[in-house]
């Protein structure tokens, strides 16, 4: 989202360490058949927009603080008229890169008691914005690759804050593999791997959004929503309930081989208008509230 108020853009960050699974019991994240296509983008469309996004779009991004690159959040206060036009909600935090991370620690915060501070403002911002205090947050996280020891610690402790003041987490996340060693690692399962060891004795869920726009298995900009089966494999499936699966603009390196072609500025559009979107689907219409 950080591109032209829209796409994140994930940066891919290759960092050789070794790789410890462990495996997850069930399989509870990407079996559902119903998909559910939303959408998500750092501005806020305006009021006037919703009625014609609601004949395609089940639910939508709400940002709980600013969005990556902005000082301000137009997102704030628009919960009612979203739910009033029957939008679910993907809710969103913007974490830290691991440069901000550093910064901080230099400043004598460390990553872990960033991450819990935040973690704490993140659940307050959803009460204080009328969500539910079992709500899905969902922290974002722009960065790729396996997680730098910071990076870890920041994000494991922002999660430990969302749970502990009663509200659900969730990590937005890229699923796209890269270069480790003579193997490959992607962010999403270098988290549900350090998550599942962490909460093996548990019954604590952590929630993700995979971003992952490659094609295949991503279909492009299509306003079809594909079924969660295509976006990972266990475990990250298991852990997987939300895959964005095109941005805007779209990124050839990974979507120049997509079927399904953006508008010529390389956006996907909703229908009729010159709101330019990211495209998701999920087993859940209101994934945030909704899903179990």
């Amino acid at each position: 989202m950080g591109r032209r108020s829209c796409t994140r853009g994930l940066v891919l960050l290759l960092v050789v360490l070794p790789c410890v699974c462990h495996a997850q019991s069930a399989n509870r994240g990407a079996s559902a058949a119903a998909s559910f296509l939303g959408f998500d983008r750092n501005d806020y469309p305006g009021d006037a927009a919703l009625a014609a996004l609601r004949k395609t779009f089940r639910y939508t991004s709400y940002w709980l603080n600013p969005p990556p690159g902005e000082t301000a959040n137009n997102w704030a206060g628009k919960r009612v008229v979203l739910r009033e036009h029957g939008f679910g909600f993907l809710v969103l935090f913007n974490g830290h890169t691991d440069a901000e991370i550093k910064a901080a620690a230099s400043q004598g915060q460390n990553a872990a008691a960033l991450g819990a501070a935040e973690g704490r403002a993140a659940a307050a911002a959803a009460l204080r914005e009328g969500f539910p205090r079992n709500v899905i947050i969902f922290l974002d996280q722009e960065e790729g690759g396996r997680l730098l020891p910071e990076q870890a610690a920041y994000i494991f402790a922002w999660i430990d804050a969302v749970r502990g003041a009663g509200a659900r987490a969730g990590v937005y996340c890229s699923g796209i593999d890269v270069p480790e060693g003579s193997g490959t690692i992607n962010t999403a399962l270098d988290i549900v791997e350090r998550s599942s060891s962490r909460d093996k004795n548990s019954e604590r869920r952590l929630f993700l959004w995979i971003a992952d726009d490659q094609c295949p298995p991503a279909p492009g900009c299509t306003l079809a929503a594909p079924t969660m089966t295509g976006a990972s494999t266990p475990p990250v499936s298991d852990f997987a309930i939300v895959w964005q699966y095109a941005q805007s603009p779209m990124r050839p390196e990974f979507s120049a081989r997509c079927n399904a072609r953006p508008a010529v500025d390389g956006n996907c559009y909703a229908p009729g208008s010159k709101i330019f979107v990211d495209l998701n689907t999920a087993s859940s219409p209101d994934p945030s509230e909704g899903a179990r």
